[in-house]
């Protein structure tokens, strides 16, 4: 009975481990087609190595490395690759947690880093002639998606006002534009979000407490059963 168990949660941590494997793989891949085709330089040019296209590929990484080390750990019931994955999972969650607790310590600092960083994307976006029409293709898509103007209202742009802040009667003298400014358009858009990150974040806790407790499991029970030469 309890070698039946214990095989059931063998396979099962494989298969689970290979569909995180396959996820890895095409957030990889998808990180890669976002840094390829989508330059965000001109938006937030401070924070542009931290932008959603590296942290795609970053993640896909992680995520493909240590699924690939828990499959083939439960797999070849190999003692060493158990206890790596147990090691990665547990500093991963470490980090996601003091990731989470300094987002809230410190929300009013990263509040001032990300306006001022602003700031200098538009004050780039306006000051550029030769490619105005590629610097200001970010600010178009976030200001077009986000039904927003400028970073606190229209007059950023002085008297350089992109077509995607044009709200009605674009081509007449009485042209309205977007009431909101997009730096309290993304606040509102996180603070409306804010639980669903929550419960994401406390799920893939649980999730990796799991993924932890199946690979000590499998590792005490290979360690009774006397296989050394695995370790």
């Amino acid at each position: 009975m309890a070698q039946g168990c214990l095989k059931c949660l063998k396979y099962t941590m494989c298969f689970a481990n290979f569909l995180c494997f396959l996820c890895g793989v095409a957030v990889l891949g998808f990180g890669v087609f976002m840094m390829v085709n989508f330059r965000i330089t001109a938006l937030t040019p401070t924070l542009a190595s931290f932008n959603s296209a590296n942290m795609l590929l970053i993640s896909g990484i992680v995520i493909t490395c240590v699924s690939f080390l828990g499959f083939l750990g439960a797999l070849k019931e190999n003692r060493c690759l158990l206890l790596t994955f147990f090691l990665l999972l547990f500093l991963l969650m470490l980090v996601e947690l003091t990731a989470a607790c300094l987002l809230l310590m410190y929300e009013g600092e990263i509040g001032t880093m990300v306006k001022e960083d602003l700031t200098k994307g538009l004050e780039t976006a306006k000051g550029k002639t030769g490619n105005s029409t590629e610097l200001t293709s970010e600010w178009d898509l976030i200001q077009e998606k986000l039904n927003c103007c400028g970073i606190n209202n229209v007059t950023d742009w002085g008297d350089k006002v992109p077509e995607s802040c044009c709200l009605k009667n674009c081509n007449s003298p009485a042209v309205q534009y977007r009431p909101k400014g997009c730096l309290i358009t993304l606040q509102n858009l996180i603070e409306d979000n804010f639980l669903t990150t929550g419960v994401s974040v406390i799920v893939l806790c649980i999730i990796e407490v799991l993924g932890m407790c199946f690979a000590m499991t499998l590792f005490c029970h290979i360690s009774r059963s006397g296989l050394g030469y695995k370790l």
